[in-house]
């Protein structure tokens, strides 16, 4: 029986030893992803479709322009304030392409309601620190962190956003 239970040995071990260069292989490529570029002229195309949209619809429009495993990549425009908001798992880093605001972060996110999974929305942030962005400033809000960006009447606001899994 010593014999027997040497000999499946032996031949697991070969049988790993000719596919774990496989496994290896499939596992390093699934974890590359090719950079991504884009162009001043991407964006600009883009916001023009977005200044349409938030014209016709609630004073803002945003879209998705890349995606990986724990993080994506927006465009964001804002016409007017947006509502209070929470991201259970989500931390967002603005890069302000244009335009003023006043962010409001912390505080009390109110009359919060649940709009999707880890997602929170609420009339407004009550209580937080404010903090002017202009052109070239870049943001961190940490997930779970409620906040909210006010837009002051007749400004166009627009913002590169990072999305980044953190929980």
């Amino acid at each position: 029986m010593a014999a027997g239970w040497a000999d499946e040995e032996a031949k697991m071990k070969k049988a790993w030893i000719a596919i774990l260069p496989s496994i290896l292989l499939a596992a390093f490529a699934a974890a590359q992803t090719p950079a991504t570029h884009t162009t001043q002229a991407d964006l600009s195309a883009r916001l023009e479709q977005l200044r349409a949209q938030a014209k016709s619809g609630e004073g803002s429009a945003a879209i998705k322009l890349e995606a990986y495993p724990r993080h994506f990549t927006m465009l964001s425009l804002r016409l007017k304030s947006g509502n209070g908001e929470v991201h259970e798992h989500w931390a967002d880093f603005f890069y302000v392409v244009r335009g003023h605001a006043r962010l409001l972060t912390g505080g009390t996110l109110l009359g919060s309601h649940p709009t999707s999974e880890g997602e929170l929305r609420g009339s407004a942030v009550a209580g937080g620190q404010e903090t002017d962005l202009a052109e070239g400033d870049f943001v961190h809000i940490p997930a779970g962190v409620p906040h909210q960006l006010l837009i002051a009447n007749g400004e166009e606001f627009v913002y590169y956003v990072i999305k980044v899994q953190e929980n």
